[in-house]
């Protein structure tokens, strides 16, 4: 096992945890905007997590339940990607305004990262505006060396390709990186790139299979505010309730 030299985290769920406030919200809010009655339950966008991509998932929900009102095939595409323009219009607003904040120990954990002289990376599926609000603001004072989102890739995850993409950017091997995670398509995604894995659960994945995941918790936790939850470890790892980069990288470079 090489020396860790990167930490790749996965944006939506693992940075903020922006799917039933942030994304599903703003699904609805276009929805109403476009003229439909369709509205996704907090049960329902769950189901639909499980299809990676806002696109996607809206073209699952035309096939599979139809929208609140027939549009015809030809215009199926336009639409949903000028749906989707507004729905990640609207969802920016929301991170940008606050409404969203960042994930117990997300912050800590990318300093200590920084101060330990590892390279940054942001890997997500997310769109490239809503990812650049994050980086680019609400995390500014973090020096990130790549951020890869949107439609980067050709295939989304659990399709191990934007890792694979980070990878070859940042020159290092597999043994030399590992991955935050918060689902069980981003583990498949990671653990298919070669790389060890950190899995943050939460509300939405807390009940999904990331069994592969090499460290499993419920938040990276804060010394001053909420603690993790540790349900699978590593050896030697000494968990009370907040994870630390060097104790990861001291783990994964065994």
């Amino acid at each position: 096992m090489g020396k860790m030299k990167a930490v790749f985290f996965d944006q939506d769920g693992v940075i903020i945890d922006t799917e039933r406030d942030g994304h599903r919200v703003s699904f609805n809010m276009t929805f109403k905007e476009f003229g439909f009655t369709d509205e996704w339950s907090v049960e329902y966008y769950h189901e639909l997590l499980q299809i990676a991509g806002g696109k996607e998932r809206m073209k699952h929900h035309l096939q599979t339940r139809g929208f609140s009102k027939p549009v015809p095939p030809e215009q199926v595409d336009d639409l949903i990607k000028e749906m989707h323009k507004r729905k990640t219009a609207l969802f920016v607003e929301l991170i940008e305004t606050g409404k969203l904040p960042l994930r117990p120990g997300i912050h800590r954990f990318m300093k200590e990262a920084m101060a330990a002289g590892l390279k940054i990376g942001v890997c997500t599926t997310s769109n490239e505006q809503a990812a650049k609000a994050i980086t680019e603001k609400i995390l500014k004072d973090i020096k990130f060396d790549i951020v890869l989102a949107g439609d980067v890739v050709s295939h989304k995850k659990p399709d191990p390709e934007i890792y694979n993409l980070a990878l070859s950017k940042t020159g290092l091997k597999p043994d030399e990186i590992f991955v935050v995670e918060d689902s069980k398509n981003g583990v498949l995604a990671a653990k298919a790139a070669g790389a060890k894995v950190v899995v943050t659960t939460n509300g939405y994945t807390e009940k999904e299979d990331v069994s592969s995941g090499d460290i499993i918790v419920s938040c990276l936790g804060d010394p001053d505010g909420e603690k993790g939850r540790l349900t699978k470890g590593v050896k030697d790892l000494k968990f009370d309730g907040v994870l630390h980069v060097d104790q990861v990288v001291a783990a994964f470079s065994k």
